[in-house]
């Protein structure tokens, strides 16, 4: 249960950077690289300047605003890990109240200005990814399945869709369902070596995340799993025709270095797993980067 910080313990009034902070930038701006890959295949390398901004600007406001909204519901759980303390709704910088308003206008604007300014489908997209991620994943799935990271995945797999319908016209096609499925079986992956690094946090603040339920082993079974999942779909983006060489030799050695990495750690030591899912957290972060620079790069040489 969320108790308020005690009198006194945050009496300086929240700054500006208190306010930016439970917009979460971090995760927005790789949403913005997603939507931008997306549009940019989508167009093929050609989309209309005015579309490409308004699409940034909606996504961007979404996003910021689903994540405020995380901020707001999640600050119980956030007092109790130490990784999330010291977050600005958590420590009484910012009012729960204020967080709320601000998630839900920031969200209403977004989805205004793609449906206005893009079109029906991007808000469509857009608004799926907010109502899993603000409300299935931070109210139902985190708190009460070890498949949270999974079933959540779906809005992180949104942004590539919301630039997909921006970019040719509000259509998908099979390769813009290959890029969802890319970015959705991604982010297992990167989060599950995350939860293992942080699992005493998660067992603290009561979060069945797959770690604390069950255990180190399956985690990485099911890490190899995503991953290996994950490298065909990716790759399906060059068989379509709606990436070139670039992107599937670039990816592809990527991909296959990746899930080296997951295997090698099924072979390994207790005491090693540690410093194993900090390499994958962190060469999962160098992937999805490249996934994005790769996919805007191969299209421009197609």
């Amino acid at each position: 249960m969320y108790q308020e910080p005690p009198k006194g313990v945050e009496s300086a009034r929240a700054t500006l950077r208190d306010y930016l902070s439970i917009m979460k930038w971090g995760i927005t701006v790789a949403n913005l690289m997603a939507t931008f890959a997306g549009l940019w295949v989508a167009s093929g390398g050609h989309p209309p300047l005015s579309i490409m901004l308004l699409t940034l600007v909606g996504t961007m406001f979404v996003v910021a605003g689903g994540a405020a909204l995380n901020n707001f519901y999640d600050r119980d759980i956030d007092q109790r890990m130490p990784r999330t303390k010291m977050r600005a709704v958590a420590r009484g910088k910012v009012s729960p109240g204020a967080a709320l308003g601000i998630g839900l206008a920031m969200s209403a604007i977004g989805l205004a200005v793609l449906l206005v300014g893009v079109n029906w489908q991007a808000a469509v997209c857009a608004f799926v990814g907010l109502f899993v991620y603000s409300y299935l994943y931070t109210v139902w799935f985190k708190r009460h399945t070890t498949l949270n990271t999974v079933l959540g995945g779906v809005s992180g797999a949104m942004p590539p869709l919301i630039g997909w319908v921006a970019g040719s016209g509000g259509t998908l096609s099979l390769a813009a369902w290959c890029m969802f499925f890319t970015f959705f079986l991604w982010q297992p992956p990167h989060f599950l070596p995350l939860a293992m690094k942080k699992t005493e946090d998660y067992r603290a603040a009561g979060v069945p995340m797959l770690p604390v339920v069950r255990g180190f082993r399956e985690t990485k079974r099911q890490i190899v799993f995503y991953t290996a999942a994950m490298v065909p779909v990716s790759l399906m983006l060059t068989v379509l025709g709606a990436e070139g060489w670039l992107y599937f030799v670039v990816m592809g050695a990527l991909g296959l270095w990746f899930l080296y990495l997951a295997v090698k750690g099924l072979f390994l030591p207790p005491e090693k797993d540690m410093a194993w899912a900090n390499q994958v957290f962190r060469f999962s972060l160098i992937y999805l980067t490249a996934l994005c620079i790769v996919s805007v790069l191969s299209v421009s040489i197609l």
